[in-house]
């Protein structure tokens, strides 16, 4: 089929809630894609950070192919292997006191988790988010959003929403209250524009939340499993959050997500509280299993960092040799962004790259936003991104 083709099928039968990028995908491996015209083309975006160990990693693509000739699906009315082996290595993969995991299919359905959670444990229910945060866009966590474009439409479904400008601690002191359930807050904010929160921010948050009685909820779909150079972006400056949500990459292109908590918490729920059809699906948590695997057997998290900040540094340099077209690098591992000073420049910069051969994200109006798979060849890298500063200089 033909490009046109597959546009004109679309259009007769699936809802148009997105808008496409010109090109049809049809294969992947590692870093690049293949379109349905054979054209080859790097892709910076990693599906949206889900593919970190990049495309049909053999690992990942044996376990999923074993799991799936062993037990696919079944009900959490019973136990599987999978469930409990992933479970076993997020505990050790995040802070110890984090002692409990449930598995769910996307990371707006572990925010929801991380809600209902929260409100159980302090029967409150005022939640706390920052301006420009993402946590999806279910009912549940259009309530937290801290971006109207996305909320403004269901606001009418919805109680009265509490933002508060991101690392801005006194903004989150005034707010709190005795009927606030949980501060909830991205380690970065990927959506947002690839905001690294200030040092002592998160653990000034906690702090803040316990003193009066509420919860710290870290969204860490985007920033977890890896993407900043730590398995867990809450090693930076370290914080254990009350509740911990993960997706995007868990899964390593499977759909998964997570959320997890402390011991204190969870003896406030009950069977019934939640559940899903597909929670804790065997497949799903064996290809979880298997990136987790690869991250740690490739050392990637050690890798990232290290690429990651030379990454940065170039970025930073390309903005203060040209001022007037770039500015404020920032991220951490590889989430990082980079402002495009004419916005008419940077809305036409995923399109013309696309025309090079390259998949990248322009997020919050005029971030650059890099998070390409965490084994990218350093090589195909800084070619790449040299490509993309080529054209912003064009």
């Amino acid at each position: 089929m033909t490009l046109t083709e597959i546009q004109q099928r679309e259009a007769r039968t699936f809802l148009p809630v997105v808008n496409r990028m010109p090109v049809a995908l049809v294969r992947g491996e590692g870093s690049r894609v293949w379109d349905i015209d054979g054209r080859e083309l790097v892709d910076l975006t990693a599906g949206w950070g889900v593919t970190a160990i990049g495309h049909c990693h053999p690992t990942l693509v044996e376990a999923i192919s074993h799991q799936a000739g062993q037990l696919m699906q079944t009900t959490n009315l019973f136990y599987t292997l999978p469930q409990l082996d992933l479970s076993d290595a997020l505990n050790a993969s995040t802070p110890p006191e984090i002692t409990r995991s449930f598995y769910v299919s996307s990371g707006a359905e572990a925010v929801e988790g991380a809600l209902k959670m929260a409100h159980r444990a302090t029967e409150r229910r005022k939640f706390i988010s920052t301006g420009g945060s993402f946590h999806g866009r279910t009912l549940g966590a259009l309530q937290v959003i801290g971006q109207a474009k996305h909320r403004d439409a269901y606001r009418d479904l919805m109680p009265e929403q509490v933002v508060v400008p991101f690392n801005d601690i006194d903004a989150a002191r005034a707010a709190i209250d005795t009927d606030t359930a949980a501060i909830i807050v991205e380690p970065i904010q990927g959506e947002g524009g690839v905001n690294v929160a200030n040092p002592g921010y998160l653990p000034q948050l906690k702090e803040l939340a316990h003193a009066a009685g509420a919860l710290l909820i870290l969204d860490e779909i985007q920033t977890g499993v890896g993407r900043t150079g730590r398995m867990m972006a809450l090693e930076h400056d370290p914080v254990v959050p009350d509740i911990l949500t993960l997706g995007k990459g868990l899964g390593g292109g499977f759909p998964i997500a997570a959320f997890l908590c402390t011991e204190e918490v969870s003896k406030t729920v009950s069977p019934g509280d939640h559940g899903g059809t597909y929670a804790g699906n065997p497949l799903a948590c064996a290809a979880a299993l298997a990136t987790l695997d690869v991250i740690r057997e490739e050392k990637l998290c050690e890798r990232v960092a290290d690429v990651g900040e030379r990454l940065l540094a170039h970025l930073d340099g390309f903005a203060t040799e040209h001022p007037s077209l770039a500015s404020n690098a920032r991220g951490r591992g590889l989430l990082l962004g980079m402002e495009i000073n004419d916005p008419e420049r940077a809305a036409a910069l995923p399109g013309r790259c696309l025309e090079a051969g390259i998949l990248m994200n322009v997020t919050a109006g005029n971030v650059l936003r890099l998070f390409p798979p965490l084994n990218i060849p350093e090589d195909l890298l800084f070619e790449t991104v040299d490509r993309i500063l080529a054209i912003v200089r064009d």
